[in-house]
């Protein structure tokens, strides 16, 4: 990876982190800000304006002016306190999903869904210890299989982070 890359990401990262400890609201506004520091820019991104394309044009994400609307409609669903609570794994995979399935970004949208899984856990006072299943495999929105496998995925990442807690506890 690239160097500097890399630095905006864990940037990026550190305000994630930090605006979860704050009780930080999720919505397109909070990514942008750490969507600046992911893509190195000089100041936070705009909502795409454009119809997107990805993996060489296979994949099409429409907009409308009400698209960044229900993309913080979305978001905010991650909370705890809906009137539908879903499990926090579920919650994580499905915000996730919502920044890949809106696209709101001309650039840098597997990063900012990435940033916002870690902002669901974070929230919830869980870090993990590793993430690389979760950034190696590719899931897409719109397959209905995709979210719960992803929601798997973080369970296991999660069961392995608390299991590493303990043997340190244990050994302490």
């Amino acid at each position: 990876m690239d160097p500097a890359r890399a630095e905006g990401m864990l940037t990026a990262l550190e305000l994630v982190r930090a605006d979860a400890a704050r009780g930080a609201s999720l919505d397109f506004e909070l990514l942008r800000e750490w969507q600046q520091h992911v893509l190195g820019a000089q100041q936070p991104p705009p909502f795409r304006t454009m119809p997107a394309f990805a993996k060489e044009g296979r994949e099409r994400y429409g907009i409308s002016p009400d698209t960044p609307a229900r993309l913080d409609a979305c978001l905010a669903e991650s909370a705890i306190g809906t009137d539908d609570p879903l499990p926090l794994t579920a919650r994580a995979a499905r915000a996730h999903l919502d920044v890949c399935f809106f696209h709101p970004f001309d650039d840098g949208n597997a990063r900012a869904a990435f940033l916002t899984l870690v902002f669901v856990l974070a929230r919830e006072g869980i870090t993990l210890d590793d993430v690389l299943l979760l950034r190696r495999v590719s899931f897409q929105a719109d397959d209905p299989q995709d979210g719960p496998i992803l929601a798997r995925y973080i369970g296991l990442h999660l069961e392995e982070t608390r299991r590493n807690s303990a043997l340190l506890s244990s050994s302490g």
